[in-house]
Parts: structure tokens; sequence; C-alpha cells
């Protein structure tokens, strides 16, 4: 997993204004205020206006200071830009204290866990690292994104309602790591041709084999394949999402197996090809038409990995199979025996206790 560069978000404690400076430097001098005023060609006024914080230290004004005391225009408006830079910072720090409420409904800890994140030491930090983290100013912000624009066509459990922080933390972690992924323009015939190759790495049971191969024949008609661990709680398998010009097919840890991660695959490959751009509100109930692609997709990921004649013909010479029966016939058609375990348990033709050996459990490293 890629390092995460480490904001430098210094906040003072107090404010030193360029005008104390300015007051102390003339003090050290022995020049008074009206002779700087004299020397500068600015009004006793400006300067004491400058002096107690009132007024600026413009760039002409820097430029005097320059001439008449002997430091360089850029000490004079470096002390300005700062002043305000801090000023302003503290301010941000007394409106984003009041925003704390906020990270409570996000897995902090968990999240700096899996490095997505770090771990601040105060919450103020920690507020102003999630919001780095989301790309946002404010959890206003977060909420225009996230909340209003989020769009995304996802295959989840149906028993959980996934909230919307965990929802938008591993979309947006999904995206950080899309960023850096090599992908060729979208290319919709391209990827639908890809599947045939993507099919055949469903035998394979190393991850350390498949996950690269399938990365790769997505990628070549763009689609970026990432996996990214579920957070606790987040019972989603995968999802499509148009991110920067490309396609993204996110993947999940949940239910590591490779029956669950590959009839993710096509499902999403069904989003991808037939419901592009989709937009759903996460939270909430599907529409009729929400659940029409749902179904659609559900049935595209099923045929595609069992085509349904050879499966109604090993049932016909098959009615109970054993699975060594089930073991020859994922053999026959090209998947892993898992796949065809899932299925049957699925259907009801198998047990839920039956068969799991063969359902061969994974893990990524990205």
């Amino acid at each position: 997993m890629n390092s995460l560069r480490k904001a430098n978000a210094y906040v003072p404690d107090y404010l030193v204004a360029p005008g104390e400076i300015l007051e102390e430097y003339l003090d050290h001098a022995g020049i008074t205020q009206a002779s700087l005023a004299a020397r500068t060609g600015l009004t006793p006024k400006t300067i004491n206006e400058i002096i107690k914080a009132k007024s600026a230290i413009t760039a002409e004004t820097a430029l005097k200071f320059e001439r008449a005391l002997g430091r360089p225009a850029h000490f004079w408006g470096n002390l300005e830009r700062q002043y305000r830079e801090d000023k302003v910072r503290l301010a941000d720090k007394t409106r984003l204290e009041e925003c704390l409420p906020w990270l409570k409904i996000f897995p902090i800890n968990e999240m700096a866990k899996l490095g997505w994140i770090e771990k601040a030491k105060d919450r103020t930090m920690q507020l102003d690292a999630l919001l780095r983290f989301f790309a946002v100013a404010s959890p206003e912000g977060w909420e225009a994104v996230w909340v209003r624009e989020l769009q995304a066509s996802f295959r989840k459990t149906e028993r959980q309602q996934e909230s919307i922080a965990l929802v938008s933390a591993w979309l947006r972690r999904g995206q950080i790591v899309a960023r850096g992924q090599p992908c060729e323009t979208f290319d919709r015939q391209k990827f639908q041709e890809s599947l045939a190759e993507v099919r055949g790495l469903t035998a394979i049971k190393s991850p350390d084999v498949f996950v690269p191969r399938l990365k790769s024949a997505c990628a070549a008609a763009g689609v970026a394949v990432v996996f990214v661990d579920a957070l606790p709680g987040l019972g989603t398998y995968g999802v499509s999402h148009w991110v920067g010009g490309k396609y993204v097919m996110q993947l999940s840890s949940f239910r590591k197996s490779h029956d669950q991660l590959w009839f993710t695959v096509f499902h999403e490959a069904c989003h991808i090809i037939h419901h592009p751009r989709r937009v759903i509100h996460i939270g909430a109930g599907l529409t009729a038409d929400e659940k029409a692609k749902e179904d659609e997709a559900h049935a595209f990921a099923r045929d595609r990995l069992i085509p349904p004649k050879a499966l109604k013909a090993f049932l016909a010479s098959t009615p109970s199979p054993t699975l060594r029966m089930v073991e020859r016939f994922a053999e026959s058609i090209g998947i892993a025996p898992g796949i065809v375990v899932g299925r049957l348990q699925h259907d009801g033709i198998l047990p839920r206790s039956v068969g799991n050996r063969l359902k061969n459990p994974f893990r990524w490293s990205d």
C-alpha cells in the first residue's frame, strides 16, 4: 500500500502581527514612527495603523521598508502573508471545533489502521485529516459531493443498509487507488469482448496470478479494477463508478471467496456495459427501475459464469450431484468448482453446509 503524504497543517496558538516586528525593529534601530514616515513618504497614520495591525503591509510598502530599513521586501511581505494565513487558520480551527461531532459517523480508527488517513494527536487535527482524505474543505463540502451527487451502482447484501459515511469513505479510497492505476480510454465493445478472457481467470486459485491479469485485461478496455478492504459494517461486495474519465470497478474483501468475487466482477461488468453512469441514493430502498437493473446484472453474472444450457444438461444427468461430479463439470466449462458450488447452494440443489471446501478463500495485497 502506498504511504500517505503527511499534511503540513500547523496552526499557531496566537498571532504575531507584522506591526509588532516592525515596532521592535524601530525601537532597536532608534527610529521613530514619524521618522519612518518621512523616510518612506507614508503618513504617520499609515505607519501607526500598520503597527497596530489595522492596515496591511502592501507590496509597495514592503519595497519602501526595504529601502528605508535595509531589510528585503520579501521579509516584510512574508510577515504579512504569514500573519494573514495564521489568522485564517485560527478562525478555521474555531469553525472546525464546531464540526467535531461529524467525526463520530466515520470509523476513524479502522481507516487509520488501514493507512487511509493519519492518526492525529487531537480531534481537530483528525477532522482536518479526514477532510483532506475526502478532498473537501468542510463537512458541507462532503455532503455536497457524497450525499447529493453520489454516482454508483452497488451489489450489496439485502439485509444491511450501508451508512453513507462508510460507503463514501470506501469509495473515496477506491478513487485514490484508481488515480494511480494506468488505464486506456473506455471502450464498451472492447470491455465486453474482454470478459471471455476474464472468465478464463476464474479457474486460477492464486490471487497473485489472477488479480494482475484481471486488472490488465480490464485496463486495456478502460476499466480500472481496484481492491479495497471492506470497513467494519460495510456489506458491499463491489461497485462500478465513473471517475476522472474512466470506469472504476471497485471490489471489497467482503466474504473473501472465489464464487462471490467472480459473481461480483460479472455483476459490475453488466452495469458498466448496460447501465452506464447510473445514479442511486445510498441508504434508500431500490426503485422499480433500479431493482430491474440489479436483477439484470444478477442474471448476466449468473449466466456468463455458468451457461444455462450446460447447467441444465448437467443437472438432467445428475440431479443429486456429488462434489466430484461438481469438480468435473466445473473443469468441463472452464471455471472454479467453488463457483458451481455457490450456484447450486443458491438454487437449493446443495445444502449450504456442503461443498464449502471448494470455495477457495483468497487474500490480495494491493
